[in-house]
């Protein structure tokens, strides 16, 4: 069975390439949203063809859906000959903008060296087309397989998520009984299972001060010097403190194996937008966003309470300090158990197609597992696909075709392991 199937694997290569190539050239950019009706059409009405049920989900109301941008996914289920279980195959459909240094024409799909280049490529339209032909090639060396298998094609996982598998989630189609296992192609590399990935807590703080006549700051109070006085605080207390938090989740690179904090924006006095000669005014607000990434070993409060203390320390000890803190977006970290079926199947297919043993990471951001894990309360979920990581939102990204091979022929021959049961 399995030689066969990596075979036609082999034999499908060419198509494997195209289908990238074809998926790279739709320009699904987020934000705004461009052209997801027209990627998950194309997914559709491939899968259709190939004896599957389409559905196409609009997630109304999402942020960022719009008539114009609508936040449309797609999801293709075919059913088996007989009773098993159901494996998904989830890529999202979304594209980072281009940025500059591309020395190729970042929607054409270019091939060359061995790799196909483009930005989604490894990020991850290289993954969409390496499920899609791997369950292709399943389902024509054996057309009686049992249980059944979706794929899905969804958006706005480079924003969240939330028209997208979230909204999904929500509608039931990341949940028992539908669905037993899922399979996420994100680009962790082709030797890696993903088990899931840390938590993250954004939140926006805002100093006060008064507005004064800038020739004469001290009759005003300059809520950018507050900030600064938090930001003091930060170098020489919390960032020291995160330091030392490690954890024993295997996450990847290494520096991420410790609590992270980063200064995402700040914005104080003038907007930003402003040109021109500035007005002689003291500020009387200021603005900072957090992004902080926590470990399985803290809770949600604990890393909230570490800011709130040193915010209430400096309203106590220095003069006329005033703060809001507004939270922004919070999601817990997931990790699955190593025990699970997926787990098993997808590393066990790692080291027959590799020859090497399969190695366990966790991410050092979020992906769409949260929302699976988190609504779906489905625990069998994991990321597993082709292309390397760094490569993710850089410009000549791509990603490498004897990777999309060895990908396909894992996620094919885990998807039976599954389907049937037979995992080791």
């Amino acid at each position: 069975m399995r030689d066969a199937l990596f075979a036609r694997i082999e034999e499908k290569t060419d198509d494997l390439v195209d289908l990238t190539r074809k998926l790279i050239q739709i320009p699904t950019i987020n934000p705004p949203g461009e052209d997801y009706v027209g990627c998950a059409q194309y997914i559709g009405e491939r899968l259709r063809g190939r004896g599957f049920d389409i559905a196409y989900v609009r997630g109304e109301g999402t942020p960022g859906d719009s008539d114009r941008f609508p936040r449309m996914n797609v999801v293709a289920r075919r059913e088996g000959a007989g009773p098993g279980s159901c494996v998904h195959f989830n890529g999202h459909i979304d594209v980072v903008e281009v940025g500059h240094g591309w020395t190729v024409d970042p929607f054409a799909g270019v091939v060359k060296d061995g790799k196909v280049f483009g930005r989604g490529a490894c990020d991850m339209k290289g993954g969409i087309a390496a499920s899609i032909v791997a369950v292709e090639a399943l389902m024509e060396i054996r057309p009686d397989f049992p249980g059944a298998i979706e794929i899905s094609g969804t958006v706005d996982e480079e924003s969240g998520g939330y028209g997208g598998v979230a909204y999904l989630a929500k509608e039931g189609y990341f949940s028992k009984p539908r669905v037993d296992h899922v399979i996420i192609p994100e680009p962790l590399n082709v030797d890696r299972v993903c088990l899931g990935h840390r938590g993250v807590w954004w939140a926006e703080i805002e100093t006060h001060g008064r507005i004064a006549h800038g020739s004469m700051p001290f009759l005003g109070d300059s809520a950018i010097r507050h900030m600064a006085a938090v930001m003091e605080r930060f170098e020489h207390d919390l960032y020291p403190h995160l330091a030392t938090k490690r954890t024993d989740m295997p996450v990847v690179p290494e520096g991420a194996r410790q609590s992270t904090m980063n200064i995402n924006s700040i914005h104080g006095g003038l907007s930003e937008d402003f040109d021109g000669l500035p007005s002689a005014v003291v500020a009387d607000s200021c603005r900072l966003v957090v992004d902080r990434r926590y470990l399985i070993e803290e809770t949600y409060e604990e890393v909230r309470d570490e800011v709130v203390d040193l915010l209430e320390k400096l309203k106590h000890n220095r003069q006329d300090f005033r703060y809001d803190l507004k939270e922004l977006w919070s999601v817990p970290p997931t990790m699955t158990d190593k025990a699970a079926a997926v787990v098993r199947a997808v590393a066990g297919e790692i080291e027959a197609v590799l020859g090497r043993p399969a190695e366990y990471v966790i991410s050092p951001g979020t992906y769409d597992q949260k929302h699976v894990a988190r609504i779906g309360h489905l625990k069998d979920c994991i990321a597993y696909g082709p292309g390397i990581l760094d490569l993710a939102h850089q410009p000549d990204e791509y990603v490498g075709i004897d990777d999309l091979v060895a990908s396909t022929k894992v996620m094919a021959a885990s998807a039976w392991a599954l389907l049937t049961g037979e995992v080791a």
